[in-house]
C-alpha cells in the first residue's frame, strides 16, 4: 500500500476532527485558518491513516496531534515528522518544539535530532499557544526542540 502525505485544507476539517476525536485528542485550535498547518497521511482510497499538526508562533512551531492508525509503519511516522520539518522551513520557522509525557518516545525523537529542553528555557511565545496550556497541566511533561 502506497501512503500519501499532504497538507490538510478546509475541506478536510470535518474528517480530521473526527479522526482526532477517535484518538481521544482535542481539536481546540483546529480552524479554517490553522488547518493548513496539519499534514495528513492517507491510503490510496483517501482515508486518513495519520496526522501531525503544528501551532505556529513567532519563528517557531509546536508539534501537536501526532496520531497514526494501528498497523502503520514506523517509517510513516518518520515521514510525517520530516515533512512537517520541511513545511516549517517553508514557512520561515527556525525551530520546532514538542511536548510529551511518554518518556519511551524520547529516544525516537532524539534519533530524529530533537534535544530535550528544560521548561524554563522555552520561548515566552510558546506559553500563549492554546495547545501548550493543556500540556503544562500534565505531569511528567518533557519538552524537546529541533533547530531548523
Amino acid at each position: 500500500m502506497q501512503a500519501l502525505i499532504r497538507c490538510a485544507n478546509k475541506e478536510d476539517l470535518g474528517t480530521l476532527r473526527e479522526f482526532l476525536m477517535k484518538a481521544s485528542l482535542g481539536t481546540d485550535g483546529l480552524t479554517e485558518e490553522t488547518v493548513e498547518y496539519f499534514l495528513l497521511l492517507e491510503d490510496e482510497d483517501g482515508s486518513i491513516k495519520g496526522t501531525l499538526g503544528m501551532e505556529a508562533f513567532a519563528e517557531g512551531g509546536l508539534l501537536r496531534s501526532l496520531v497514526v492508525s494501528p498497523g502503520q509503519a514506523e517509517k510513516d511516522i518518520v515521514l510525517l515528522i520530516t515533512q512537517m520539518m520541511q513545511l516549517a522551513k517553508e514557512k520561515g520557522m527556525r525551530s520546532l518544539f514538542l511536548a510529551t509525557n511518554k518518556g519511551v518516545a524520547l529516544p525516537f525523537f532524539e534519533l530524529l535530532g530533537f534535544e530535550k529542553v528544560d521548561r524554563d528555557l522555552l520561548p515566552a511565545e510558546l506559553y500563549s499557544l492554546e495547545h501548550i496550556r493543556h500540556v503544562f497541566n500534565v505531569d511528567n511533561s518533557l519538552f524537546l526542540k529541533f533547530s531548523l
